[in-house]
C-alpha cells in the first residue's frame, strides 16, 4: 500500500477527468441523436437496451431512466440474447447497444442476429471504427481520451460518458413528451417524491377524526377532547362555523396567564381566525404552510366546512418531510 498518496489530489483528478469528457460529449449530439429521439417518439414498441460487463450495468440504468420518465424500455443481457434471450425483441421495437469498444466478442456474435430482425440499431459506442458502429443504424458517440484508472484499463470515464449520454437520451424524449411531475408521480407512487406529488390532504386527515368543541366548553372538556384525539388541536365550532382552534400551545398560554380556570370556556382561550387548507390540496402544501406559519396542524375544510385535523406527525410518517 503507498502511504503518502495525496487521495484528495488523485479524487479532483479523477471527477475532473470524468467531467471533461462529458463536456467533450456536448460535441458529439449531432443529427443521429436527433434521429434517434424522433425514432423512439414515433415508436409502436419498447427500447432494448442492450450490453456486456460494465456496459450492461449502465444498460440497465438507462432502462430505469428511461421508463420512469414515460419511454417503455427492456434490459435484455448481451450474453443471455444469444441464448435465448432474443425473443423479447418485437418487430416495433428499437434496440440500443452499448460497448466501448464495439469489438467484444459477445458483441460480434449478437450483433448479425440483431440485423436479421430488421429492427433498428443504435450504437451507443466509443470506438467509431468497431464492427458495432459500421453494423449500427445510427450512432450516439461515447469515445473518451482514457479512463481515470492509473491503468487506463477499468471503465471509468467511459462508463461515466455512456450514462451521461443515456440521460441526455432520456431528458430529451421526457422533454418532448412533456413529460409532467404528475406523470412522474404515477411511476413512483412509493417514494417520498412520488407522495409529494400525489398525496391529498385529505388521504391524511380522514383517518384522523374531527375534534370538535362549542365555544362555550368547559376547560375539562378542552383538554380530554385534545387528549381523546392524540391530535394536539380541536376546532372550536359555532353551528356549522369555524370559530377558533384550541391547540396544547393555548392549553399551555392558558396556564400561565390565568391563576383561576374557573369559569373559563373554549371561547376564552381559542385562537380565531385559525390557519385552514382545502382537503383537495396535496400534503406537501400543508407542510408549506405549516412551516410558513411555525405551526403543527392545520384545520382541513372542503367548501368552508370543517371536515378535520392534519398534523405535522401526519406528514412525518408518510415520509413527505
Amino acid at each position: 500500500m503507498i502511504h503518502n498518496i495525496d487521495i484528495k489530489k488523485n479524487a479532483v483528478e479523477t471527477l475532473e477527468l470524468e467531467a471533461a469528457a462529458i463536456q467533450q460529449l456536448t460535441k458529439t449530439i449531432d443529427k443521429d441523436f436527433v434521429d434517434v429521439v424522433n425514432q423512439i417518439l414515433n415508436l409502436q414498441g419498447r427500447v432494448i437496451v442492450t450490453g456486456i460487463g460494465k456496459s450492461a450495468i449502465i444498460a440497465q440504468k438507462m432502462v430505469a431512466t428511461l421508463n420512469s420518465t414515460g419511454t417503455p424500455a427492456i434490459f435484455m443481457h448481451a450474453a443471455d440474447a444469444i441464448h435465448g434471450d432474443l425473443g423479447i425483441i418485437q418487430p416495433a421495437d428499437l434496440i440500443i447497444a452499448l460497448s466501448k469498444s464495439g469489438n467484444t466478442p459477445e458483441i460480434k456474435v449478437l450483433v448479425p442476429f440483431l440485423k436479421q430482425t430488421g429492427n433498428t440499431l443504435v450504437a451507443i459506442v466509443g470506438n467509431l471504427n468497431s464492427f458495432l458502429a459500421t453494423q449500427a443504424d445510427y450512432i450516439l458517440n461515447t469515445t473518451v481520451e482514457r479512463e481515470a484508472c492509473p491503468n487506463n484499463l477499468a471503465p471509468t470515464t467511459s462508463t461515466t460518458a455512456q450514462l451521461a449520454m443515456g440521460d441526455a437520451l432520456a431528458v430529451a424524449l421526457q422533454t418532448c413528451r412533456q413529460f409532467s411531475d404528475r406523470d412522474f408521480a404515477k411511476y413512483h407512487p412509493g417514494g417520498a417524491l412520488g407522495k409529494q406529488l400525489y398525496l391529498r390532504v385529505a388521504d391524511l386527515a380522514d383517518n384522523n377524526g374531527k375534534p370538535t368543541l362549542s365555544p362555550d366548553a368547559n376547560i375539562r372538556e378542552v383538554i380530554i377532547t385534545i387528549t381523546k384525539h392524540r391530535l394536539g388541536a380541536t376546532a372550536v365550532m359555532h353551528a356549522d362555523e369555524i370559530v377558533g382552534i384550541i391547540t396544547d400551545g393555548d392549553i399551555r398560554r392558558m396556564l400561565e396567564k390565568y391563576e383561576d380556570l374557573t369559569g373559563l370556556t373554549a371561547g376564552d382561550i381559542m385562537t380565531r381566525a385559525p390557519k385552514t387548507i382545502a382537503r383537495q390540496e396535496l400534503a406537501v402544501e400543508a407542510l408549506h404552510r405549516m412551516r410558513q406559519d411555525n405551526i403543527a396542524q392545520l384545520l382541513v375544510v372542503e367548501d368552508n366546512r370543517y371536515q378535520g385535523i392534519i398534523h405535522l406527525q401526519d406528514l412525518l410518517k408518510e415520509g413527505i418531510i
